[in-house]
């Protein structure tokens, strides 16, 4: 049987090339679902991971550092996840729809890593600020390079502003949040983001 720390995590960058890393992130998320990050501490950790703390604190200087790193991970495999998703040459409502139900799967896939987003990541302060900067900059170019390709050129549509990119995306992660936060199914801002999205955009 597959454990939890050998199990690949939704989300979570799994690449060979280092593979405790890869674990510790595993280990992290593990702990997040049994008992919450603000419970959870590096012998959690490293027991999920079924490694060491000396492996632990030759990748990451504490707790903090391991979850903002598995979160900043986690920005890049969400974005390339939608990018994946959706086809340039598609009409652009069929576009939105496609970046939006990716966005969507995203979520539903690692859960607790976007409860962390949501819950933890305000509390670490000034260290999380470039990790939530760089985070909302790739949404921002991927928004751009959506709205610049083929199927929104032909229907006459401009490229979105940063300005409005920020907008929206701001006003869906924070139905993100209060989506989870009820404990109601992310499934359900679907429609509520597509529209909010078609509005935006096309105006």
């Amino acid at each position: 049987m597959t454990s939890v720390s050998d199990a690949p995590v939704p989300g979570v960058i799994t690449s060979e090339a280092d593979p405790f890393r890869a674990r510790l992130f595993g280990g992290l998320v593990a702990s997040i679902n049994e008992r919450d990050y603000r419970d959870t501490t590096v012998a959690d950790i490293v027991r999920h991971a079924k490694t060491s703390k000396r492996t632990f604190y030759a990748h990451f200087a504490s707790k903090d550092d391991c979850l903002l790193e598995l979160l900043d991970d986690d920005n890049i495999r969400t974005i390339a996840a939608i990018r994946a998703a959706v086809d340039p040459e598609a009409d652009w409502h069929t576009q939105i729809e496609q970046a939006i139900d990716a966005y969507v799967a995203a979520i539903e896939a690692h859960p607790a890593i976007t409860l962390a987003w949501i819950r933890e990541f305000p509390a670490l302060g000034q260290a999380a600020r470039p990790v939530q900067r760089r985070g909302m900059g790739r949404f921002i170019d991927l928004l751009i390079d959506i709205t610049s390709g083929p199927g929104f050129r032909a229907a006459g549509l401009p490229t979105v502003s940063r300005q409005t990119a920020l907008i929206l995306l701001g006003g869906l992660r924070e139905l993100t949040a209060h989506t989870m936060e009820d404990g109601e199914e992310i499934r359900g801002i679907t429609e509520a983001a597509v529209h909010a999205c078609t509005g935006l955009i096309s105006r």
